[in-house]
């Protein structure tokens, strides 16, 4: 089905070094198919290393190829604890690098190597006639081109972020305000810190960018007097970005949520809901105010130092404008694989495992994969990437019984739109591994006297001097998993609301 005479010989072209295109690789490597990985940036997975600073909601069981770790191990490779949780940069370091410099792999990775347009040797889309036994074609930036058997479409969204406006477009005056501007994940604690110390930064976004953004600045906030966040988000209520609380099989995910609650609940962050921005200006002492224009005309601002748009990504085609693609026209998703990730419907762990068949176009041979197969929908996980690569290298090799054979444990979760057990939570907020065991023992000590879970948390929280942000985190968390009522502020004093739900879960010490 993807060979002909004309191609006897040609890579299979790999678009992009991420984690999903280096599973790729491994599959084809380990299956001794010709290939070749063309990485636009200068180092391999060059977006994840962008927000190397953030932790991943899925721990490294879910985060690894199962070619890549036979290659590795393979090698003597050490693989990390199942159950830890990575940072991008240690998904990196740890994983990604290693396998990367495999000799299978390294030989056949290509750096700087920027893919403008994929066709077909010596015909446009218009031809039908023999189509699937000509070569593509790719190009790149630099004028080279590459013949290949099949090309594998892992080129990710991170380049292509969503814009402020409301309506899909750019609001107006965006453009020239993007100094004031950033997208997701910025370093607020560390690399990016002076443009957000004692300045008032609107995050603009619903989703676990926007939480993770948010949370950082309000750690920030405990160091930096003056820094000061307000969320904007077009709903009216911002409970759907809570996620699946302690009912997320993911719970650095579900702890995340809940943190981003609980600085709603407690004021430390400024909501603003309904708010869609439709025009951006940048203001003459400096800084920049964001517009909502409502359906009726009405008007509201905010005035802010930074911006950050937290507002998603969306899939950049452009490159491939010569092939006959089938997409989705609301996802921008190959149209089968669109009911089975549709955000509406779904969240990561509930999306139908799927394949070969699912990904493939009207274009023989080509496929996008991993992120990019998503679209426009927030619901992706590595771990749906890995098995998407291993069904297509598998049909590539000829091996249609283990293509079609398409299977995926994930696990379920309230919502992919907002963080572990409580060690890897309090990993996130700070804590050390003894940090985190003497915080257990003082909670022990703190039970017998204190009202619930929350509070026992809270007062050994505070006896260790954790800092207030991270104390009301902790709080929140033990609150959300055990308690009938969640930890909130009043005046200078952290304490229990009075009950407001049913008990969520089991005693503590039970």
């Amino acid at each position: 089905m993807f060979d002909s005479p004309a191609m006897t010989g040609l890579p299979v072209v790999v678009i992009g070094a991420g984690p999903v295109g280096l599973a790729a690789a491994a599959q084809l490597a380990e299956r001794d198919l010709a290939f070749l990985v063309l990485e636009a940036g200068p180092d391999i997975a060059a977006s994840v290393q962008q927000w190397g600073h953030v932790q991943l909601f899925s721990p490294w069981q879910y985060n690894t190829d199962s070619a890549a770790r036979r290659l590795l191990g393979a090698a003597g490779w050490k693989e990390p604890d199942a159950e830890e949780l990575p940072t991008g940069a240690e998904l990196v370091e740890q994983y990604l690098r290693p396998l990367a410099a495999l000799p299978a792999i390294a030989d056949n990775v290509r750096l700087n190597s920027k893919v403008v347009a994929v066709s077909r040797l010596g015909i446009d889309r218009m031809r039908t006639e023999g189509r699937d036994r000509i070569p593509f074609v790719v190009r790149l930036d630099n004028g080279d081109e590459v013949l290949a058997r099949a090309v594998i479409d892992a080129s990710g969204t991170w380049s292509t972020p969503n814009v402020l406006g409301s309506n899909g477009l750019p609001a107006h005056g965006e453009a020239e305000a993007a100094a004031w501007i950033n997208h997701a994940l910025p370093d607020v604690l560390k690399a990016d810190r002076e443009q957000y110390a004692g300045k008032h930064t609107v995050v603009v976004g619903a989703g676990h960018s926007a939480a993770t953004t948010i949370l950082a600045l309000a750690e920030l906030a405990d160091l930096a007097p003056g820094t000061r966040t307000t969320w904007a988000i077009r709903a009216s209520s911002p409970g759907g970005s809570f996620g699946g609380g302690s009912d997320d099989e993911l719970p650095a995910r579900g702890a995340l949520g809940s943190g981003l609650a609980m600085l709603v609940d407690t004021g430390r962050i400024q909501l603003e809901t309904n708010f869609r921005t439709t025009s951006v200006r940048t203001l003459p002492e400096g800084g920049i105010e964001l517009v909502s224009r409502g359906l009726d005309g009405a008007e509201k601002s905010i005035l802010a130092d930074r911006v950050v748009a937290a507002t998603g990504y969306r899939p950049d085609y452009q490159f491939t404008q010569e092939l006959r693609l089938e997409l989705d026209p609301i996802m921008s998703a190959p149209r089968p694989v669109a009911p089975l990730i549709d955000p509406n419907q779904h969240s990561c762990g509930t999306v139908r495992p799927h394949g070969i068949d699912e990904l493939a176009h009207p274009e023989p041979g080509y496929f996008s994969v991993g992120m990019k197969s998503y679209g426009r929908a927030p619901t992706f996980l590595m771990a749906t990437g890995h098995e998407q690569v291993r069904s297509v290298v598998a049909g590539l090799a000829g091996d249609w019984a283990a293509a079609r054979d398409v299977q995926l444990e994930l696990p379920e979760t309230g919502v992919c739109s907002a963080t572990a057990g409580s060690e890897a939570f309090a990993k996130r907020l700070g804590l050390s591994h003894a940090e985190h065991e003497r915080l257990l023992t003082l909670t022990a000590k703190h039970l017998p006297q204190s009202p619930s879970a929350g509070a026992a948390v809270l007062a050994a929280a505070r006896e260790m001097g954790v800092d207030e942000t991270a104390a009301l985190q902790l709080a929140a968390f033990a609150a959300d998993q055990f308690d009938v009522a969640p930890v909130v502020q009043v005046g200078p004093e952290l304490q229990l609301a009075p009950d407001t739900k049913q008990q969520s879960g089991p005693s503590c010490c039970g």
